[in-house]
């Protein structure tokens, strides 16, 4: 049996461009890869973009509404069998697509590798990757290191350059200058004391 696994890590721990050294380890075997990205990531639009400014078009653009059950079960029936689908910034899928992304590992036979964050910038989480936690067969965390050295767990969100802690839950990298720092617990919260 297939399963469904959740990848998870602060930004700039290099999911996106391990997501894609997935893909051309599959693609190098003679296997077909989908890849998957919500429509909410407005970053690179139809594309994935890692951080090292390597970048691929991904073969779905979720949106909100769709059902990716169904979308898969289209494509092996027009399109070619799916060996391997793998999702980035699985964070903002909804709770009915995690489920059905569980289904067609557990239904469908097919390994479903999902990449995103786990909390947002004010330490809540997202309703993707709560489900996932709950749902995955396999849940691995990415690491990556803070300013000060030390393991970076959390996303600090800035504008304009300054720490925020309040605001919309969704604001992408790089879009109306808004940016993230990967934060370890001490530096999180020494920036939130500072304002």
């Amino acid at each position: 049996m297939s399963k469904l696994y959740f990848r998870y890590g602060a930004m700039n721990s290099g999911k996106s461009t391990h997501l894609m050294q997935v893909a051309h380890n599959y693609e190098e075997r003679g296997m077909k890869v989908i890849l998957i990205k919500p429509a909410t990531d407005k970053k690179g639009g139809d594309k994935l973009v890692s951080r090292l400014g390597v970048e691929r078009k991904v073969d779905i653009l979720c949106l909100e509404k769709m059902n990716i059950y169904e979308e898969i079960q289209k494509w092996q029936e027009v399109k070619f069998k799916v060996n391997c689908i793998l999702v980035d910034e699985v964070q903002f899928m909804t709770k009915e697509q995690v489920d059905q992304l569980f289904k067609i590992a557990v239904v469908l036979d097919i390994p479903v590798i999902c990449y995103g964050l786990r909390t947002d910038f004010m330490m809540e989480g997202f309703e993707g990757s709560t489900r996932l936690l709950l749902l995955a067969h396999s849940i691995e965390e990415m690491k990556t290191i803070c300013k000060c050295g030390r393991k970076a767990i959390l996303n600090g969100r800035k504008i304009n350059g300054e720490f925020v802690f309040e605001g919309e839950q969704v604001a992408i990298d790089n879009i109306d200058n808004v940016q993230y720092e990967s934060l370890c617990g001490h530096c999180y919260f020494r920036h939130k004391n500072n304002k």
